[in-house]
């Protein structure tokens, strides 16, 4: 047996156990962002439990207008329920001043407000799209998750994010080369205070950058300095000047009053590293 066989067996195990846990539910209601991991899970647990299936997505000013249309639309196309509830995490005790344990403030209100909307619509569970691969970062979020009973399906089946792309590919869903994404939130450097005004400089940011062909990108906010991460072998075309300018004239046109590029690029949770070893332990 050939290694690729072994991996393909593996991932088909993997597979069968999520879908067997899935079925045990009987019914559940998924955190639904519109991202690759929650789409994944809504869509094998949809296959799996029909119309026993509800995707719920928490509108925040954390979440930007594309992802909302794009977890509409990927709803619509499948014949998902689909229910979409306003949350105004800016009123979270804590969550403005943007403490280390943010995400736990914030997924902690969020996902009881999913369990509300589960509960009024005879859902047995709640689930969300963790995977694996999320043991690897600082994540306060997922104490909340373990505090509040939501399951977490794809991590239980032990489902890598790569696996989870190449199982959306096999399914014929175009999702599966969609770029990562975290919730707008998390560009504040810890301490910086999160506004309503300051996340749709960084919204308006990003989708500039995204629209120029910037598939991978962040605006990660310093004060009033930008400090932009994208995928390395895009660092040349960042600096090409003509681009170069337009970037720096329209993110200081949305009020940073400095543009800088980060020359390691983009990666996920950078914004952790200023954190201490004894938060992650």
């Amino acid at each position: 047996m050939t290694n690729s066989d072994a991996a393909g067996r593996d991932l088909e195990e993997k597979k069968k156990m999520l879908e067997t846990n899935l079925q045990s539910f009987g019914s559940v209601a998924v955190a639904f962002s519109g991202g690759v991991d929650s789409a994944f899970l809504l869509k094998a647990a949809e296959r799996v439990l029909g119309e026993n299936v509800l995707a719920v997505t928490v509108n925040t000013y954390s979440l930007p207008e594309r992802e909302l249309e794009e977890a509409k639309a990927f709803c619509r196309e499948n014949g998902i329920r689909h229910i979409v509830r306003d949350f105004d995490e800016l009123s979270v005790r804590g969550f403005c001043e943007n403490p280390p344990d943010r995400c736990y403030l914030c997924k902690k209100e969020l996902l009881k407000e999913i369990m509300h909307i589960a509960k009024e619509n005879g859902i047995m569970y709640v689930a969300e799209g963790s995977n694996v691969d999320d043991d690897g970062d600082y994540r306060p979020g997922m104490a909340a998750v373990e505090e509040l009973g939501i399951k977490s399906p794809l991590k239980e089946a032990g489902i890598y994010k790569k696996e989870i792309r190449a199982m959306l590919k096999n399914m014929g869903l175009s999702l599966w080369k969609k770029p990562s994404f975290a919730c707008l939130s998390s560009r504040f450097a810890y301490g910086e205070r999160i506004t309503k005004e300051k996340l749709a400089m960084v919204e308006q940011a990003e989708q500039f950058l995204f629209d120029r062909g910037f598939s991978q990108a962040r605006v990660r906010i310093h004060d009033r300095m930008a400090r932009i991460e994208v995928l390395p072998e895009y660092l040349e075309k960042l600096v090409e000047k003509k681009t170069r300018e337009e970037v720096v004239s329209k993110l200081k046109a949305l009020g940073f009053l400095y543009v800088s590029m980060d020359l390691e690029g983009y990666r996920t949770g950078s914004m952790n590293t200023s954190l201490s070893f004894n938060i992650y332990n």
